[in-house]
């Protein structure tokens, strides 16, 4: 007998025999036109693709979603933002001329600018008499301490934005551009500063 001949019920020999004839055809005719390792390599990518496949299911069914109204959803929303990173504020550099000038110089122009545009508006609409002529014999009555303090409150940061306005001039004609000569500038700008205080404070 034939061991490769299957034996058993005609209907199993009909049924097996055919099946196992072509296959062992197509693997003869693979090999002689050189496709074997292709076919493998098939085989092989598959086998990989399909545990991927089971590998992403296993991970999508151990999410769960639920579905939540839209005032939860803002507050994870907002939750999340509270952890996400943030520009760093200006407070963890180190404090040096350059910046701390640059600051005080607006900080100080929109000082000076809305109390000189607050004097013209109480102008313009005071209910009562509001000119220089009253303004000095306000000012005249008051004590020397009030005058004093009053005439450094303007005179500082009048000075000091007069003073480094004329830097920053310097720099739009290109001069002290150079970090050490815009130190020196800064420096003579406070120092500038301090003399014309206290010379307007005593005037």
């Amino acid at each position: 007998m034939n061991p490769e001949i299957p034996t058993g019920s005609p209907s199993v020999y009909r049924r097996g025999w055919p099946r196992v004839q072509s296959l062992r055809f197509a693997m003869m005719m693979s090999a002689r036109v050189g496709i074997t390792p292709t076919l493998k390599r098939a085989a092989f990518i598959s086998k990989h693709a399909r545990n991927v496949a089971l590998r992403s299911a296993v991970v999508r069914r151990g999410i769960q979603t639920e579905s939540l109204p839209p005032s939860a959803s803002e507050a994870i929303l907002n939750h999340q933002r509270l952890k996400r990173p943030s520009s760093p504020h200006f407070t963890i550099y180190q404090p040096q001329l350059t910046w701390i000038s640059s600051i005080a110089n607006r900080a100080t122009g929109g000082a000076l600018s809305a109390l000189l545009y607050g004097f013209s508006l109480a102008y313009l609409f005071a209910p009562g008499t509001f000119d220089s002529t009253h303004i000095i014999e306000l000012i005249s009555g008051l004590p020397e301490y009030v005058k004093y303090a009053g005439k450094l409150i303007l005179a500082a940061p009048f000075a000091f934005h007069s003073l480094n306005g004329l830097r920053h001039l310097a720099w739009d004609m290109g001069k002290f551009l150079s970090l050490k000569s815009a130190y020196r500038a800064g420096y003579a700008v406070l120092g500038a500063t301090a003399v014309s205080t206290i010379a307007l404070v005593l005037m």
